[in-house]
């Protein structure tokens, strides 16, 4: 007996159907919630992984960019900088997110960024393993191939992320 299967709204990934919750304002389906809620309590179990976490809470809130609200479009603007300042100017998650929650913090508005046509590389290809030196190369291809499908607004990106240090 085969499980249905279903198309996640946000990034597209197809995943077995299951019910369940789904985040409150970005726009996935039960099934890619719950795979990355699975990836979540993963990497936190795991010290190893701890490192790679924010990645993927970047990568899987980039792919799903929410419903139109100023919350959402904060969420994709702000975790696109994360994601650039720790793939391209190599800043360890701790400062990165440190940068982020100051910006965060003096309740600058940001324009919404164009969305995505979908997605080369989902959570459905981060693999379920206990290895933790393939997960991390799991996230860290899902993680560039999601920055790099935001290749067009780069230099918006840029600007905003050297904005959020000052």
């Amino acid at each position: 007996m085969t499980s249905a299967l279903v198309t996640c709204p946000g990034c597209g990934s197809v995943l077995p159907a299951v019910d369940g919750p789904v985040h409150d304002y970005m726009t996935s389906s039960p099934a890619c919630w719950a795979s990355f809620s699975a990836i979540l309590a993963q990497e936190y179990a795991t010290p190893a992984l701890m490192p790679i976490q924010w990645l993927s809470v970047d990568t899987w809130a980039v792919q799903h960019p929410g419903d139109g609200s100023r919350r959402a479009i904060q969420s994709v603007g702000l975790h696109l900088a994360r994601l650039m300042r720790i793939l391209e100017d190599g800043l360890d998650a701790a400062a990165a997110n440190a940068e982020m929650q100051a910006f965060a913090s003096r309740r600058t508005t940001l324009p919404e960024l164009p969305p995505r046509p979908g997605y080369a590389v989902t959570i459905a290809d981060v693999p379920p393993t206990d290895d933790p030196t393939v997960h991390r190369a799991a996230v860290e291809h899902w993680a560039r191939a999601t920055w790099d499908a935001w290749r067009d607004q780069h230099a918006t990106i840029r600007a905003r992320a050297d904005n959020m240090k000052r």
